[in-house]
């Protein structure tokens, strides 16, 4: 039980020093279809900046891309400066609609958000 809490005030946490404005430069591009059958694979691209792509850089770069259904984190991958570009793609199914987020941390600032709703046909 304790482990759950810690886990729920971590994410709570998190939540709260997300940016959810947008930069043309931080803001996540999450692209994903409206609605898909239960259970059916479907692939999530995520790349970092809306407006055109983050730099990757050593100095500056992102650190890592999440993918969350709500509150659930369904997977993450930690991306190396300068080898790798920040944009990633994640094969996924769902048993339930909700919100898709997208979450990215750069070097020089608090994580960015984007989000998208889906429906999921039974």
């Amino acid at each position: 039980m304790r482990a759950i809490t810690a886990t729920m005030l971590s994410l709570g946490v998190l939540l709260a020093v997300l940016h959810k404005t947008y930069d043309a430069k931080h803001t996540p591009k999450l692209t994903a279809p409206d609605s898909v059958n239960r259970g059916q694979w479907f692939d999530v691209t995520v790349v970092v900046g809306a407006g055109g792509e983050h730099p990757s850089l050593a100095e500056h770069h992102v650190r890592y891309i999440a993918l969350y259904k709500d509150t659930a984190e369904i997977a993450r991958v930690y991306l190396h400066p300068v080898f790798s570009a920040p944009r990633i793609t994640f094969t996924i199914a769902l048993d339930e609609g909700g919100t898709l987020r997208a979450v990215a941390e750069p070097t020089h600032s608090a994580a960015w958000e984007a989000s998208k709703r889906i429906s999921v046909a039974r």
